[in-house]
């Protein structure tokens, strides 16, 4: 069975009966956080040895006994089973066709339209779930829960900020707002100044240094970002989020600048989020150096190189890197034409 979009958390929260699921996508860390929470349902304790087994690819043939058996103990058991592809198909049609009461949580990052999800999709007692980046609504309302789980809140300006920067992979999310409410301690408030200080270490924050330094045409930083992005655990796909949303920002600010006659600085300030402090500058400068119509290019050339990357799949750090590296000769000729 595949669920509608406003099936999945009240699923998620009491899969019932269901015997199978099947989560897929492109976030990893959600699909993890799901499984997870699946499992615990089911079994009480995500490490009980009694009433939750892992099985490894090559042991996707005993699929069909783990959920068959029962608890040494009693209760429901669970059965995880990691990077699950569609050579495991008939071990999943066998194990439905079989008796028990057991769940089996699949874990299939990245696994597209082929056998596996539609028979899952098509199974009765079993459930196939996309776990893709959330976005707008539904990523502000997944971050307050976050925040809520940790004991704090967070106000509108931070939340947009972390939604706009920290919202590509579920697990790297949660670490941040973890780390956030840390911070801000038992009862208290995230504004933005604590968000921008404290959050975005790591590939988010590589990133947006690669991507700033490549709209201001300084090639080797961009270059320097980019890689430390990827090398931190930051998909193409991602990145090229990330390059899609730091364009628009710019293109919105050039427009402050060709319609109402703006600064350049002026224009900077009139961002949501604001821009933290420290990017002003280059902000500035990339404004400066792109016109409206040139962003819009880049923008539709972004949204091209996503989707090839979508098609390609295991090139996508590729197309990421020379698309940076295409934004910062941009960016370089543009400076050298104004000087």
């Amino acid at each position: 069975m595949k669920l509608d979009q406003r099936q999945i958390a009240g699923f998620l929260r009491d899969p019932g009966a269901c015997r199978v699921v099947l989560l897929y996508g492109d976030d990893e860390g959600l699909i993890r956080e799901r499984a997870v929470g699946l499992i615990k349902f089911a079994a009480g304790d995500l490490h009980d040895p009694f009433r939750v087994t892992e099985l490894s690819k090559d042991q996707w043939d005993q699929l069909n006994g783990e959920m068959a058996s029962f608890a040494m103990m009693g209760g429901r058991r669970a059965i995880r089973l990691r990077d699950i592809t569609d050579a495991a198909t008939d071990a999943v049609r066998s194990a439905l066709a079989g008796k028990g009461e057991a769940l089996a949580v699949l874990e299939a990052p990245g696994l597209g339209k082929g056998k596996l999800r539609t028979f899952v999709e098509g199974a009765k007692d079993a459930v196939a779930i996309g776990c893709y980046p959330e976005e707008g609504k539904a990523l502000e309302s997944a971050v307050r829960d976050l925040f809520r789980e940790n004991g704090v809140s967070v106000d509108a300006e931070a939340l947009a900020w972390i939604c706009e920067n920290l919202g590509g992979d579920r697990a790297m999310l949660r670490n941040e707002v973890e780390k956030l409410a840390l911070y801000a301690g038992a009862g208290g408030m995230v504004g933005i100044e604590t968000a921008q200080l404290c959050a975005g270490e790591g590939a988010n924050l590589a990133a947006d240094a690669g991507l700033l330094a490549a709209t201001s045409g300084d090639l080797q930083a961009a270059d320097s970002g980019t890689e430390r992005a990827l090398a931190e655990g930051l998909n193409g796909i991602a990145l090229l989020r990330m390059a899609l949303s730091h364009l628009q920002k710019l293109h919105l600010a050039r427009m402050a600048m060709e319609e109402d006659g703006m600064s350049a600085s002026d224009a900077v300030r009139t961002i949501r989020p604001p821009v933290f402090f420290r990017a002003v500058p280059g902000m500035t400068t990339s404004v400066s150096r792109w016109p409206a119509e040139a962003l819009l290019r880049a923008i539709e050339e972004a949204r091209q190189v996503e989707l090839a990357s979508k098609r390609t799949g295991a090139a996508q750090e590729l197309l990421a890197r020379r698309y940076i590296a295409w934004l910062a000769r941009q960016s370089a000729a543009r400076g050298r034409r104004l000087r």
